[in-house]
């Protein structure tokens, strides 16, 4: 199978193509960027780069989204790339470009083929648990790109499907993003400031995120339904940021209540992993033990 994923120089991009490459996928990643130059190579991809087709473009432009994925012609995609992840509370114009404009041009150059030749047979579109409240303008988009979605795979038939991805973290995560941010502090002993951390997560490793991806790949999944990707566990913040001091141990603190909490944040998010597992055969597998001591393991090495 040849799959086509967007956003692959981020955190879940990044593994999930050496899980598809592994696995024996045809991968071509489509990069932003100037048409016809060859993009860079993200580091950690670097071992991959005579197994992975790459191509460049804008997602915003709907001519050369269709030019590109008719010379690349994926069987199916997966589609991550997005503007506003570590940042969500940037400009609304930006995100509705990039987020709403760009998942819509890739959603009609895959399904909407002049005469129906090359058809994709499948696109996976990353979502966010944040859709349910919309309390920030990154998630406010996600939510209007899934009803574009909804709409296409409803009254066109288009084979389009949500991977609601939780809170994904492990190693080689933005070291600003939460769990590298409050594991960095452990290690060298400092105090950690935080909200109340009374808001209930969902906390999935980044292996079990790429799993969870390429068993979608492989399911019959109805057009226009989402899946979950959790562990189903819910864990509060505050109690995670106390494992992270206890498996440390090297001194220091999480200051409770230091910083305000967001306010309309949804107090729980948690996968429903029962439904997630009956519709992909896929369970996370990664406790969150095993997970942390993997990400202390990799801010701590020498390296």
């Amino acid at each position: 199978m040849r799959v086509l994923v967007t956003g692959a120089s981020g955190f879940i991009g990044r593994c999930l193509v050496q899980r598809l490459v592994t696995q024996g996928y045809e991968v071509v990643l489509l990069f932003e960027g100037p048409t016809g130059v060859k993009p860079s190579i993200p580091n950690q991809l670097a071992e991959y780069n005579h197994q992975i087709q790459t191509i460049s473009g804008d997602l915003r432009d709907r001519a050369l989204v269709a030019n590109l994925v008719q010379e690349s012609k994926p069987d199916s995609a997966i589609h991550l790339a997005a503007v506003g992840v570590t940042d969500p509370f940037l400009d609304y114009e930006t995100a509705i470009e990039h987020n709403v404009l760009g998942t819509a041009n890739l959603a009609k150059a895959l399904f909407d083929a002049e005469n129906g030749l090359n058809r994709a047979r499948q696109l996976i579109v990353a979502r966010t648990p944040g859709e349910n409240s919309n309390m920030n303008v990154y998630s406010a988009s996600k939510s209007a790109s899934w009803s574009f979605c909804t709409m296409f795979a409803h009254t066109r038939g288009w084979p389009i499907s949500g991977a609601v991805i939780y809170q994904a973290y492990g190693p080689d995560q933005p070291v600003h993003t939460f769990v590298p941010a409050a594991m960095s502090a452990a290690l060298a002993g400092k105090d950690f400031k935080m909200t109340s951390g009374a808001q209930i997560r969902d906390w999935i490793y980044i292996d079990d995120v790429a799993q969870g991806l390429v068993a979608a790949l492989d399911s019959d999944l109805a057009p226009g339904k989402s899946f979950d990707l959790g562990s189903g566990k819910a864990t509060a913040i505050f109690d995670l940021v106390q494992m992270i001091y206890r498996l440390v141990d090297r001194g220091g603190r999480p200051l409770v209540g230091a910083l305000p909490d967001r306010p309309g944040e949804a107090q729980k998010q948690v996968a429903d992993a029962a439904r997630s597992e009956k519709l992909l055969g896929w369970r996370s597998t990664t406790s969150i033990v095993e997970g942390l001591t993997k990400v202390m393991d990799s801010l701590d090495s020498p390296d």
